[in-house]
């Protein structure tokens, strides 16, 4: 690749090969994703919209505005079902649960009905705990088998860790070899927290992957992950759908 992320045009199913788009800023990564989310909301006739949340700063500027007048009202919550991507097993009140701050930032502010949210459960047993939200999926799909042309999720949201992490599979762990199971935990080595996070299976099982990522220190992996040269969990990611990268200029090496 160039110094520059470049915008390739494709729509495909990778990582590697994933369409980029670049954007000016984070303001703009979130005005473009909460313009998508409407899109696809409206869109969707049957069936809810099920959406798969990404913690961290910059999704929370989306979840801020979808909160917002401009998007609170024009969202059919009520056909909207959240889940979410990871989760430390931490209180859902406590500053680093993923939940505390979706509810901080969107939650407390729209109409959603309470069934429609669903957290990842925090049990000090994660297996139990992960177990538990992965029959909460099935129950919700309506089967205990993926089937490809029936996606778990519309969107998958993703952010990049600068060690190449995304959800919680981290390098080394054991849940980057899991093949079966839709929901697992790992615990990073270089992070605090056990987690619970979705699996590759239970990603790949979507319409839509997006990363979600800014900032000028992830061009360099953005770039290595795209390249597809070194094993980064990230870059193992792929989705029966379509796969895009969302960036601002800063990330997209701009």
């Amino acid at each position: 690749m160039n110094d520059k992320v470049e915008n390739t045009g494709e729509k495909g199913h990778t990582a590697k090969t994933g369409y980029v788009l670049v954007v000016s800023d984070a303001n703009a990564q979130a005005d473009y994703l909460a313009s998508s989310i409407l899109h696809h909301a409206e869109e969707k006739k049957e069936g809810p919209l099920r959406i798969a949340l990404s913690g961290g700063s910059t999704p929370k500027r989306l979840y801020e505005l979808l909160g917002s007048e401009e998007y609170a009202n024009r969202i059919p919550w009520h056909r909207v079902h959240l889940f979410f991507g990871d989760e430390r097993l931490v209180p859902h009140t406590d500053e680093a649960s993923n939940f505390h701050m979706v509810k901080e930032a969107l939650l407390n502010h729209v109409d959603i009905p309470f069934r429609n949210v669903h957290p990842m459960p925090v049990l000090e047993d994660a297996e139990k705990a992960a177990a538990l939200y992965q029959a909460e999926l099935q129950a919700e799909y309506g089967s205990s088998e993926l089937q490809k042309g029936k996606p778990l999720f519309d969107i998958v949201l993703l952010g990049l860790g600068a060690d190449g992490h995304t959800a919680s599979l981290f390098p080394g762990t054991p849940v980057l070899q899991e093949k079966q199971k839709w929901v697992s935990w790992s615990v990073p080595s270089d992070a605090p927290h056990t987690r619970l996070t979705l699996t590759y299976p239970a990603i790949e099982s979507s319409r839509f992957v997006i990363f979600v990522v800014s900032g000028e220190s992830k061009t360099q992996i953005i770039r290595e992950v795209r390249d597809g040269d070194k094993p980064y969990p990230s870059a193992a990611i792929k989705t029966e759908g379509e796969l895009h990268w969302v960036l601002d200029k800063a990330a997209g090496g701009e």
